[in-house]
């Protein structure tokens, strides 16, 4: 009766996408009502299946009844749940923050929010490889849709450079499926482990021709170096709720990099085994540098939380390409940190920003704004989080990196490395700071005609709720980092055993 939950975080978005579409032409209060209702359920949910995978056992949904590798099926295993979670409590702050107003700039946000869980969710939980293509389809249209959400011609710049790489990432997709289904005849993740490791040897350079393919897919959807150009402009130029929720699709990517490359491309896979090991590593670091050098040299502060989510994405990935149960664990602990840290900051920098008057985000010395201590405390709260000092989590999720990384050969280069991007991070958020609020003019000698109706109308402390709530949840991870840790490395002892997972799956039948 269990394995029926597998299918509602999927279900469950679908429904309400459809509901809310037929009663669009209502009062949006009633969309409000159901949306939020809807994320908060999906939170429920995360909460029972992370309790259901937390012994050994492994989920498994056939739909229509159909057993792997025939059927379709959906699979939730320690990692799915806790991905599950992270983007439902995300996705809550978000909704949260955009039903004060994000909502009311265009038609069908509230639909379009729940078709982009129903892709993020059902990326998580599929174990098939051509539903894992079909939920990035629908994460790109939903994601696409709510990145225009408002017009504008930045918005739509931004949006086509998305759009188009997105669809060559598409098609890259349906190469290296097609490849893997020729030589295989099969797309189920479970059944490709168990074949991909017995394959012949006249085989083997078209099933690794098809797995550095699907390495350069999730390598774009990630924002890894080089194609992460999309993400700086795309998330800057968005709606700060849209954006904070985005800052779980580059970990859309990571996942992918981290079940399909432990699953199918693990230890076991022969010929194949490690295929991207020499490369993940070298990738991360540099992209970690890359998108540092870009906070630095950014001139607006949108711009700047865009380029720390891809110095986070290098950060996480160094912790992936370990290969090693410690680096898994670190980074796992790492994920939910920057997703929180970097969603908070795109949601304070919009409650800035609308206080800032003609001056917006950008790095100028501007008005002197309401309630500057708060906002500024919680700036400084945010930094530290990002920076990765003591005593937060962003101090706890690099120290667990660098200690990893100990026994690794490349330890130089990812200590100086790490070390050096943070040092150049503190420094550029110090001065963002420093320009926001310590150098501000007073209001006399500065004109801010565009505050917003939020500023004028809304309670700060009502505004501030999203802000708050995702930077308790990345205190939550330092108060319980032992708890977090352990359950981590329960995640990562499972990832790096699929025979578990396929043994789930497929049954005692698929372990040779």
């Amino acid at each position: 009766m269990m394995n029926h939950i597998v299918i509602a975080p999927v279900l469950l978005p679908l429904l309400i996408g459809i509901l809310l579409l037929l009663i669009r032409q209502q009062n949006l209060a009633f969309q409000r009502i159901f949306s939020i209702a809807s994320v908060a359920a999906q939170i429920v949910l995360a909460a029972i299946l992370l309790r259901a995978v937390s012994s050994e056992e492994i989920l498994v949904y056939a739909v229509g009844n159909w057993p792997a590798p025939f059927g379709i099926v959906l699979v939730a295993d320690r990692l799915t749940a806790w991905m599950l979670m992270i983007t439902a409590l995300l996705a809550f702050c978000a909704l949260i923050y955009a039903v004060r107003g994000t909502d009311r700039r265009g038609q069908h946000f509230h639909v379009l929010f729940q078709l982009q869980l129903l892709g993020l969710n059902g990326a998580f939980l599929t174990g098939d490889l051509f539903n894992l293509f079909v939920f990035f389809e629908i994460l790109l249209l939903a994601s696409y849709s709510l990145l225009l959400h408002g017009g504008g011609r930045l918005r739509t710049k931004a949006g086509l450079h998305f759009v188009v790489i997105n669809l060559v990432g598409s098609t890259l997709f349906l190469f290296a499926v097609g490849i893997l289904y020729g030589i295989l005849g099969t797309l189920n993740m479970a059944d490709l482990a168990v074949k991909v490791a017995a394959a012949p040897e006249e085989n083997v350079f078209l099933i690794r021709v098809a797995g550095f393919l699907l390495f350069g897919v999730f390598a774009l959807k990630a924002a890894l170096l080089p194609i992460y150009t999309w993400l700086p402009a795309a998330y800057a130029h968005t709606s700060a709720a849209v954006a904070a929720l985005f800052t779980i699709m580059t970990k859309v990517g990571a996942y992918c990099i981290l079940r399909i490359y432990t699953l199918i491309f693990g230890e076991q896979a022969g010929p194949a085994a490690n295929l991207i090991e020499e490369w993940l590593l070298p990738m991360a670091l540099a992209t970690l540098i890359v998108g540092m050098v870009g906070v630095v040299g950014s001139t607006h502060l949108r711009q700047q939380a865009a380029y720390l989510v891809v110095a986070s994405i290098g950060s996480l990935l160094i912790a992936f390409g370990l290969n090693t149960s410690v680096g898994v664990v670190a980074g796992l602990y790492y994920l939910p940190h920057s997703t929180f840290a970097a969603a908070a900051l795109f949601l304070l920098t919009d409650i800035i920003t609308n206080r800032r008057g003609e001056m917006k985000d950008k790095f100028d010395p501007g008005p002197m704004i309401a309630h500057k201590r708060l906002l500024g405390a919680l700036f400084l709260v945010t930094a530290i989080l990002i920076v990765g000092l003591p005593p937060l989590s962003g101090f706890v999720g690099k120290f667990l990196i660098l200690q990893a990384a100990l026994p690794h050969p490349f330890l130089p280069w990812i200590m100086s490395i790490v070390l050096l991007t943070s040092l150049l991070g503190l420094i550029a958020l110090a001065r963002s700071g420093s320009i926001l609020f310590y150098r501000a003019q007073p209001m006399e000698t500065v004109y801010a005609p565009n505050a917003t109706s939020t500023v004028k109308n809304g309670s700060i402390i009502v505004e501030l709720i999203p802000v708050i709530s995702l930077l308790v949840f990345c205190v939550v991870l330092v108060i319980y980092a032992g708890p977090v840790t352990d359950f981590s490395l329960t995640i990562a002892d499972q990832l790096l055993q699929p025979a578990i997972y396929i043994r789930a799956v497929l049954g005692d039948g698929g372990i040779n």
